[in-house]
């Protein structure tokens, strides 16, 4: 039997992928082993002669009906992760796993995590928000959920073409294309299908887009909104107050220029440190601080 090389490689690749301790592993992973546990309720409740293939839906979907809502709270955060089929599953986790990496070459870890959650529970507003505000929704309100990771998913994208539009990738029968452009045909598209098949759904990935857009923008305006997360850790919340709220000296001496010099040498020397780590071991051996630090700098230029 001769051995494949390329077969091999590929598993080995995604083996090692899932293996590595990085936030884009975790979502996915987290994904993909629940939508195996509700296969398998599914399979169980088949075979007991129950029939009810929605009993995971009634339970972890986001429901527009805000009664319903009221009982089953947990659903804004739950449905993110529930999918209907393995090609909503798998479409979801290639487009999260293409924006993802992007996504995490300028940013951190946290932000990739804080930036899923917050635009699932967008999405999760904008479809509770439309279903109970146009009138054209009257008569579907009490029978429509939302569930799929669609919007956290096309919120990290969005981010991810939100802090550099220009960064270009190569797409299958498309060639080279601008970041910015996959994200407007993405969300041009859902905003044009909303009346036909999918409304709640097409309305979430909207409200999912606007907050990948809205935090990333509010991010290169200097202000990073998920710094208020860091009140609820004690490792954080000396140094977030440090950073944040001490005033300034205004009867501190100017640098010389022999100071300045010396610490834009140093600062030189840390970025070449940084380029070569990246040049040897790749840009995901880099930790948040090191990608935080360039990302700065690269403010500066």
């Amino acid at each position: 039997m001769v051995n494949n090389p390329f077969q091999y490689n590929v598993f080995d690749r995604i083996k090692g992928f899932f293996l590595q301790k990085s936030a884009l592993s975790r979502l996915m992973l987290i994904n993909i082993v629940v939508w195996i546990v509700v296969m398998f309720v599914n399979v169980l409740t088949w075979l007991f002669a129950k029939n009810d293939t929605s009993l995971m839906l009634d339970w972890f979907a986001v429901p527009a009906n805000l009664d319903t809502l009221a009982h089953r709270p947990w659903t804004v955060f739950t449905y993110m992760f529930l999918q209907e089929g393995f090609g909503h599953l798998f479409f979801n986790m290639l487009v999260l796993y293409f924006g993802g990496v992007i996504f995490l070459q300028f940013m951190s870890q946290r932000q990739l995590v804080y930036t899923y959650i917050v635009g699932g529970l967008t999405g999760a507003l904008f479809f509770i928000l439309a279903y109970n505000t146009f009138p054209v929704f009257e008569d579907a309100i009490y029978a429509s959920v939302a569930l799929g990771s669609s919007a956290s998913v096309l919120s990290v994208l969005v981010s991810a073409a939100t802090i550099r539009p220009n960064y270009d990738v190569n797409l299958l029968f498309l060639g080279r294309i601008k970041m910015k452009w996959v994200a407007i045909i993405l969300v041009v598209v859902d905003f044009l299908s909303i009346n036909r098949s999918n409304p709640g759904g097409h309305i979430a990935h909207l409200g999912g887009a606007f907050w990948g857009f809205l935090y990333t923008w509010l991010l290169m305006k200097g202000t990073d909104v998920y710094n208020i997360f860091k009140f609820h850790s004690h490792k954080y919340k000396k140094r977030y107050k440090s950073e944040t709220f001490k005033s300034p000296d205004y009867n501190k001496r100017p640098k010389t220029d022999e100071q300045y010099n010396k610490e834009r040498a140093e600062e030189q020397m840390a970025i070449d440190d940084i380029l070569d780590k990246i040049s040897k071991y790749g840009y995901s051996s880099l930790s948040d601080s090191e990608k935080e630090f360039l990302f700065k700098q690269s403010k500066k230029y």
